[in-house]
């Protein structure tokens, strides 16, 4: 379905876009031999996947024009917070990419849209899924900042995706497949409230995989099971057509960090579901595909929030489950025999679960009589025990093949014209470029001329390139001859240019204008204030009180929100997400908005926002850099706020943990517990210790902040 044939009768057509992840070379080329749309990867900076292999600047460039030679575009994930010192590289990097053709890049940090936007206006931009657009209000603050195309919230349902594109003229990007994250994108805190490690700067330690108990107000442990916070895989293959109906522009499969026979074979089979609906209106679905993923990746599956299942985690396994394959019928000496209900190969992967063993290993020779397996095993294994493969060599040899031998080819018609008394001519057409190429004349010979067997043997060897003849016309005059190299030299050069050709029609008008802003200038101020939901927590220190309820104070709206009715326009509010910049006029910016650089806050003041919570992610070296060179390049002083003490919000979930019984604490293998609170029907978790900075001898105030704020979460 991939051939140039088959894209110009599906051209005329709305076709949403199979997004593949490539994490290393191996994926790159499995992305391209399924027939991906489009693949989004990283360089060795600035990416949400930093643990992944990633690219050079070199690897880049050959990717970018090998992907553009097959019609696939290419998207760079530049989706990190970006720190003040790295602006400079920053930039530089996206300078590069820009002037070496890539189709978008995508990305998190707002100072850095405005600015990308501002000094690139031919470069694409996506807001990566870290914005945390979960509703049309986002979407259009996100349109407003010029963003081509989002890539929604995970938790985003069906009926807000359908207002969003009909509503805004943005592209639609959605995951449709792969790993899920519990917590709402960028709104993840966890690993930064343990560690150095953060989410948001492309360093997740997966914290959300490991065992957790749930008690009660009264530390009872309610779940048997021991991770609540570890989800299913997203599958949404048997709904795609739905998607597809409402226009959904991009359809992304996670993975980045995933092996090559994933990419392939989750590629294969949304590329083949999609074209099948869009040539013929009907699902298809090739089951042998997702029998195949289930050997390579899955935690089981979920159609995700986006079609109102509710069932997302898997709170027994937190990584691969594999595929059932047998039980253990007996045990003796370390020695087990595998009644097996499937094949099996050499060198696959096999775990065995029984109860509270778990147990893998890697078969290297085995006995195979009337379907039961004999292996040797390091330990004793209890009968009845489950026998689960999770590597599949077969698959693993097969997919290794695949890439090797590049199959993927662009179908080409061939024209060669020899005609007496005139040049060789030879035209290439790939039924969307044609280009023409003329030789030497031939010779008369009576001899030795050539034949249109010979030349047709010469045109057709072309499986070293990225061609494939799909037609060949050759106009021969009798008696004529021309050199075999005269044949191939034209072939070889007007290929060559074919291929330039390709490439050429992704090339970008790179331009590089000013980075300009008109914003305010604020007075100094040394003002405390408090979030609270307790009355007796405040007292003549705080100036200002924030709270969620309380009468007289700033109410503060939650950071995952359906709609603003329940607002008053006029009146003033701290705020966790870009939403609410199209709603509401008197705002603060909470800590949620991930402000890390001078840029971000330029952006908010200059959209109206009066005053900015700076990101719990920075350190006072950065918050002093930031403060400087704002002053520097604007002459200007910002409205700072920082969070001196708090518990953080280390996530917000939509899973209904209350399903365990009334969740109170989230408690982890080192005894720390994490208070849950429901807000909304959301449930919010914060760390289990408060975080301090000393504002001794005024040291945040001198810096440039006018606001410092207290959080107290009341047990």
């Amino acid at each position: 379905m991939w051939y140039n044939n088959a894209v110009i009768v599906m051209k005329k057509k709305f076709i949403s876009e199979i997004l593949s992840p490539v994490g290393n070379m191996d994926a790159f080329y499995a992305a391209i031999e399924a027939g991906s749309d489009a693949v989004y990867l990283a360089g060795k900076m600035f990416g949400a996947r930093a643990f992944s292999n990633n690219f050079t600047n070199e690897e880049l460039v050959y990717i970018i024009n090998y992907a553009h030679s097959f019609n696939v575009k290419v998207y760079i994930t530049c989706n990190i917070l970006i720190f003040e010192r790295e602006v400079e590289s920053f930039i530089k990097f996206i300078r590069f990419l820009h002037q070496n053709n890539v189709d978008a890049v995508i990305m998190q940090d707002l100072g850095m849209i405005d600015l990308v936007h501002k000094k690139f206006p031919n470069l694409e931009i996506h807001g990566s899924t870290q914005m945390h657009i979960h509703n049309l209000d986002g979407a259009l603050v996100a349109e407003k900042l010029g963003l081509k195309r989002i890539v929604l919230a995970r938790e985003t349902p069906f009926e807000v995706i359908k207002e969003i594109k009909e509503k805004t003229n943005l592209e639609i990007e959605i995951f449709v497949h792969g790993a899920l994250c519990v917590s709402y994108s960028g709104e993840c805190y966890f690993a930064r409230s343990i560690g150095p490690r953060s989410g948001n700067r492309g360093t997740c330690s997966g914290c959300c995989r490991l065992p957790y108990d749930l008690l009660d107000k009264n530390n009872n442990v309610l779940n048997d099971n021991k991770y609540p916070l570890s989800m299913k895989d997203l599958k949404t293959i048997e709904n795609l057509d739905k998607l597809i109906d409402i226009g959904v522009d991009s359809f992304k499969i996670e993975g980045r960090m995933k092996s090559k026979e994933y990419v392939y074979y989750t590629t294969k089979l949304y590329k083949e579901t999609r074209d099948n609906y869009l040539l013929n209106k009907k699902m298809i679905i090739n089951t042998s595909y997702l029998e195949k993923l289930n050997n390579i990746f899955t935690r089981g599956y979920t159609k995700g929030f986006i079609f109102h299942d509710n069932e997302v985690t898997n709170d027994i396994f937190p990584n691969h489950q594999g595929v059932l394959i047998g039980k253990v019928i007996k045990s003796h000496n370390k020695v087990i025999n595998i009644k097996l209900d499937k094949d099996i190969s050499i060198h696959d992967g096999l775990r065995i679960i029984n109860n509270n063993l778990e147990y893998g290993l890697i078969i290297n020779e085995y006995k195979l009589n009337n379907n039961i397996l004999t292996i040797k095993v390091n330990k004793d294994i209890p009968m009845n025990s489950l026998v689960y493969r999770t590597y599949s060599y077969k698959i693993d040899k097969e997919v290794e093949n695949i890439i090797s031998t590049k199959e993927r080819k662009v179908l080409i018609k061939f024209i060669l014209n020899l005609k007496e008394n005139k040049p060789l001519e030879l035209i290439v057409s790939d039924y969307q470029n044609e280009i023409s190429l003329t030789s030497d004349i031939p010779s008369i010979s009576l001899n030795h001329e050539i034949t249109k067997e010979v030349i047709k043997e010469k045109l057709e060897k072309v499986n070293n390139t990225i061609y494939k003849i799909n037609e060949l016309e050759i106009n021969l005059d009798n008696k004529l001859f021309i050199p075999i190299s005269k044949i191939n030299n034209i072939k070889r050069e007007i290929l060559d240019l074919l291929t330039k050709k390709r490439i050429s029609t992704y090339q970008k008008d790179f331009k590089e204008l000013d980075y300009l802003k008109e914003i305010p200038d604020y007075k100094k101020n040394n003002i405390y204030t408090i979030y609270t939901n307790n009355k007796n927590n405040i007292s003549d220190k705080y100036n200002i009180v924030y709270s969620d309820n309380l009468d007289n104070t700033i109410i503060k709206i939650p950071k995952v929100i359906d709609n603003y009715n329940n607002y008053d326009i006029n009146k003033e509010y701290l705020v966790g997400e870009i939403g609410s910049l199209n709603k509401l006029k008197n705002i603060i910016t909470d800590y949620s908005f991930n402000v890390t650089n001078s840029y971000t806050v330029a952006l908010l003041h200059s959209l109206g926002v009066k005053r900015v919570t700076l990101s719990i992610e920075l350190i006072d070296s950065d918050i002093k850099d930031l403060i400087d060179n704002y002053r520097n390049r604007y002459h200007k002083n910002p409205n700072l706020e920082l969070i001196i003490k708090n518990k953080i919000e280390v996530m917000v979930i939509k899973n209904n943990l209350f399903k365990y019984g009334k969740v109170y604490y989230l408690r982890d293998r080192f005894n720390n517990k994490y208070r849950v609170i429901k807000k909304n029907n959301y449930f919010y978790i914060y760390d289990y210790k408060y975080s301090i900075r000393e504002n001794n001898d005024n040291y945040y105030f001198n810096m440039g902040i006018n606001y410092l704020r207290e959080e107290i979460i009341d047990e």
